[in-house]
């Protein structure tokens, strides 16, 4: 999936500014698919207009600059069908605490502990987040959607959780060197 697709799915469900689309794929309900910024997210509008895929009107605003509402097509809903029968690439997971974790042969205890329950508690909020768009939600589509990411987010918790007497075993021990050194060999392997 590419940027001009995010685009014209949110258009699909009904018309919006750039800024609307950035942050609707930043922290909204299409923040877990793809990363779009405002780089990505103009020049796609720009061409999907000039494609004739959405349309755009301008508002005025009061001592501001005019702002542009974008609106999908009949020719943009085609493309987004057709768009959609693509397979989905697969999966990408990124996490700044699995390379922490990677590391932690060179970490105290207490900082391993810190770096654990603050990713608990983040997954807490998630589900309590999920959870809560869980009960509002009417549509089945995303009702599939959400509850995909509460499990996911459910399984990593309850993960952390189970395996935090190993984790914290991966701790460097106390006077241990903090780096590999060149003298005693092989590199170890992650």
């Amino acid at each position: 999936m590419n940027v001009r697709t995010l685009c014209l799915g949110i258009l699909n469900f009904g018309e919006a500014t750039g800024y609307e689309i950035k942050k609707m794929s930043a922290d909204g309900r299409f923040s877990h698919f793809i990363d779009a910024s405002y780089g990505s997210i103009y020049p796609a509008l720009l061409r999907l207009t000039k494609d004739g895929l959405v349309s755009c009107r301008e508002e005025q605003q009061s001592g501001k600059p005019d702002r542009k509402v974008y609106s999908i097509t009949g020719k943009g809903c085609t493309a987004l069908r057709e768009a959609l029968k693509e397979e989905p690439a697969p999966d990408k997971f990124r996490s700044e605490f699995l390379f922490l974790m990677v590391f932690a042969g060179m970490l105290e205890r207490e900082r391993i502990a810190r770096a654990l329950d603050d990713r608990v508690n983040l997954y807490g909020e998630e589900i309590a987040r999920l959870t809560e768009a869980l009960e509002r939600c009417e549509l089945p589509a995303s009702r599939f959607v959400i509850g995909y990411g509460l499990a996911v987010y459910e399984a990593a918790q309850r993960y952390l959780i189970d395996q935090r007497a190993d984790a914290l075993d991966l701790a460097a021990p106390p006077q241990a060197p903090a780096v590999w050194q060149p003298s005693e060999g092989k590199r170890p392997t992650a």
